[in-house]
């Protein structure tokens, strides 16, 4: 098993920044893409970031490209989410994420392992 345990969300002023984090711990997820997903009440999990067991290759999704920059850090087991430039809609539930193979996909669908997510909150 992995456990995946987010942190860095909160509450900030809309342009303002957040970074979040994610420690995975538990059985080695060897070259598996990870990434970062989100989700409000009501609707679909949705995908905002993946990036490569590399750190050489991201994607994301068009409502934060340019803002939010995905990164890895393997011998530390973590990734990150920089977020710049937040606005009010990008408040919601922050979920880190990890496949158990090594298939590099945006699928939320496709994710095995999960954190508990962590809340951003944006006030405008």
């Amino acid at each position: 098993q992995v456990q995946l345990v987010e942190s860095g969300g909160g509450l900030v002023q809309a342009g303002g920044s957040l970074r979040l984090s994610c420690v995975a711990s538990g059985r080695t997820l060897g070259t598996s893409p990870m990434g970062w997903f989100r989700q409000a009440p009501g609707k679909e999990r949705e995908f905002v970031a993946v990036i490569d067991w590399s750190g050489g290759y991201a994607s994301y999704a068009d409502s934060v490209k340019g803002r939010f920059t995905i990164s890895r850090d393997n011998a530390k087991k973590t990734i990150y989410l920089q977020m710049n430039s937040l606005k009010p809609e990008d408040t919601t539930v922050y979920y880190c994420a990890a496949r158990s193979s090594d298939y590099y996909t945006t699928s939320a669908a496709a994710y095995d392992y999960w954190g508990q997510g962590t809340q951003v909150t944006v006030s405008s």
